[in-house]
């Protein structure tokens, strides 16, 4: 009990914490959403890219957790289609999970995005089609919950584990990668190893490629002996 309550405090005075350091003034309507460059365009290039992103979130939630969302460009097609959660979309009463034509590579409300997945050519024509068919299956498409999920990384997340051959590595600031509903044994994201986890709150995750993690109250601490990583709340990884 004494260490739910630590936990618990830990929790709430890095959430006060961030938010006292970030308030900045910035309206969302004025942030960039340009592209990053990451991306090739799609005009250019005829070949299939698939590709997952992350970005810090907007606002004071970005110092403790990013947003991700997944990226397609089939074979010949002259535009990208991005798939991810957004939550304003549940408050009025409308399905979380868009898929839309879209700038692959933008920054996320002033935030730049980094590439966890880039798969391109028949590689990327081979998963594309998995990655549609585990969008379709997503559980929660009517749901989102900002903590601890399900929410846009458990989306991502969700992906992850069905078509394993993505081999996404989440990273540690991904709140909500850990939530697996009403199931409490799964694989991890990267499809190395697996995770316990108690809807996302409580858990602990294994894996050969991932390293070990440890989750209390969505905050990850781990380490990877393999990439020489090291994984920390609000931070994220360290290391190569």
């Amino acid at each position: 009990m004494n260490l739910v309550k630590q936990s618990l405090f830990l929790f709430f005075f890095l959430v006060l914490s961030v938010w006292v350091l970030s308030a900045n003034g910035t309206h969302w309507r004025d942030a960039d959403r340009s592209s990053a460059g990451l991306a090739p365009l799609a005009e250019d290039h005829q070949d299939a890219v698939l590709q997952v992103y992350s970005a810090r979130t907007f606002g004071w939630r970005g110092n403790l957790a990013v947003h991700t969302w997944i990226s397609i460009k089939e074979k010949q097609a002259k535009n990208y289609t991005v798939h991810h959660v957004l939550g304003f979309r549940s408050r009025r009463g409308l399905p979380v999970v868009v898929s839309a034509i879209d700038t692959p590579d933008r920054y996320w409300y002033g935030n730049e995005p980094e590439i966890l997945v880039d798969f391109r050519g028949e590689e990327a024509e081979i998963l594309i089609p998995k990655v549609f068919e585990a969008i379709k299956s997503y559980p929660y498409s009517e749901k989102y919950v900002m903590w601890p999920g399900p929410n846009s990384n458990t989306f991502t997340a969700y992906v992850g584990r069905q078509v394993p051959e993505l081999k996404l590595d989440m990273p540690s600031t991904a709140i909500g990668k850990d939530y697996l509903g009403d199931s409490i044994i799964d694989a991890t994201t990267g499809g190395s190893g697996y995770q316990l986890s108690l809807f996302g709150l409580l858990g602990i995750s294994l894996a050969a490629e991932e390293g070990m993690e440890i989750n209390i109250l969505g905050l990850n601490f781990g380490i990877n002996p393999v990439k020489m990583q090291l994984k920390l709340p609000a931070v994220g990884t360290i290391g190569d």
